[in-house]
């Protein structure tokens, strides 16, 4: 089976990296079917330090096919996508696209193929925020109402897709590729010297503190709102400094709306509020897991947070991911200034309760997910098996039937 795997931005470097591994694990044994696989970068995030970093760190092989799309409004950035990834479809006629998470490519690659009759495997399926203003959970339905196999993290999101019509044996709860990554990669990143680097650490004792992010148009093109969260983030910052890894939409923004004051650039120098450029996974990871307290706006971020046990504030008013909120670290403080505190508060008062694991986040959802693959081209699943349908270029598609 010849699988094309998609991938346009840092969250999806870090969801498809356990898949390829796993996949190249199972060709390595005695067993058929073999897995052909091809990777496909199509450029969405372009800046070094924002891509090629995370390829670095994660071991993935470079891309086989790069579409350098690079920015652009949402229907600019899509249709770009389509046009090139429909070329590399028809050239590379493979027999499933497998794609990961909720971005611009995510969906526009499913378009692609589906267009084609060629089958869709989408990995994190299922999450919903119920916001439609959000352009990922736009991205998120389109995908999965035309997916033939959705795999997904938690059982919420099986009734999710079961709740809009998706036939139950197409859905798979296989776990957090997410976490497969974090729990393979977190005795490297304690090499990283991020702390030493950033003055957090010396003589082997962490001082406390806390990170900030933030990315989402909601929060970052809206002056009221963003100097809503500084104004907050700096009164608890008199409490627990902050390190500030800006992403560089929202670093262009504090300085178009005039927002600097409320940034430094060095613990040493007594700045609270340390904005610093974007990490590469492991020194990011490290940072993470030494946190006494994260703020964000990150989807990934509030699910390794429940891994780690770092107490989590979304800086958000609904999230995809509620288990994290029933069964991790987070809450939701939505943007304004008293919430945030108040939200605050509490995470600091918290009494070390255990960190409760949520079921299949244990490192395995990548092996999940091939051997639902390697039965499929077996045709030993009821209800889905892959069978010969039509033409495309010469070549008989399969599909599921």
């Amino acid at each position: 089976m010849k699988i094309i795997h998609v991938v346009g931005a840092r969250p999806n470097f870090m969801k498809i990296a356990p898949i390829l591994e796993a996949i190249e694990r199972h060709n390595e044994q005695k067993v058929n079917p073999k897995f052909e696989s091809l990777l496909v970068h199509t450029g969405q995030h372009y800046d070094q330090a924002m891509s090629q970093s995370f390829f670095e760190d994660l071991g993935l092989p470079r891309p086989d096919l790069n579409l350098e799309i690079g920015s652009g409004s949402h229907a600019e950035q899509t249709g770009k996508i389509m046009i090139a990834f429909e070329k590399v479809l028809q050239e590379e006629r493979p027999d499933m696209v497998l794609v990961v998470g909720d971005i611009n490519s995510t969906m526009a690659c499913t378009l692609a193929a589906k267009k084609l009759n060629i089958p869709i495997a989408h990995v994190e399926a299922g999450l919903r925020s119920g916001d439609m203003t959000m352009p990922e959970e736009i991205n998120r339905k389109v995908t999965d109402a035309v997916a033939d196999l959705l795999f997904t993290t938690d059982l919420g999101a099986n009734a999710n897709l079961k709740g809009e019509g998706i036939p139950e044996h197409q859905i798979f709860f296989v776990g957090n590729v997410m976490i497969d990554t974090l729990l393979k990669h977190r005795e490297r990143a304690s090499r990283s010297l991020v702390l030493e680097t950033l003055g957090l650490k010396e003589e082997q004792q962490v001082k406390p503190y806390g990170v900030l992010t933030l990315h989402r148009p909601s929060n970052v093109d809206c002056f009221d709102t963003l100097h809503e969260i500084l104004q907050a983030v700096r009164t608890l910052s008199d409490v627990l400094p902050i390190i500030f890894p800006c992403h560089p939409r929202t670093a262009a923004q504090i300085e178009s709306f005039g927002l600097q004051s409320y940034v430094g650039t060095s613990i040493k120098d007594g700045d609270r509020i340390v904005l610093v450029p974007p990490f590469g996974y492991l020194d990011f990871l490290q940072l993470h897991a030494h946190a006494k307290l994260m703020l964000t706006d990150s989807g990934g971020i509030q699910e390794e947070a429940t891994i780690l046990g770092v107490p989590c504030l979304t800086l958000r008013e609904n999230t995809e991911r509620p288990i994290t909120i029933f069964q991790g670290t987070n809450r939701l403080v939505g943007t304004r200034r008293e919430s945030i505190l108040m939200g605050f508060e509490s995470a600091m008062e918290e009494n070390g309760d255990p960190v409760r694991t949520p079921e299949k986040w244990d490192g395995r959802a990548a092996e999940r997910i091939t051997a639902v693959l390697s039965e499929i081209e077996k045709g030993k699943m009821v209800g889905l098996r892959m069978t010969e349908k039509g033409q495309n270029n010469g070549k008989p598609h399969k599909t599921f039937g």
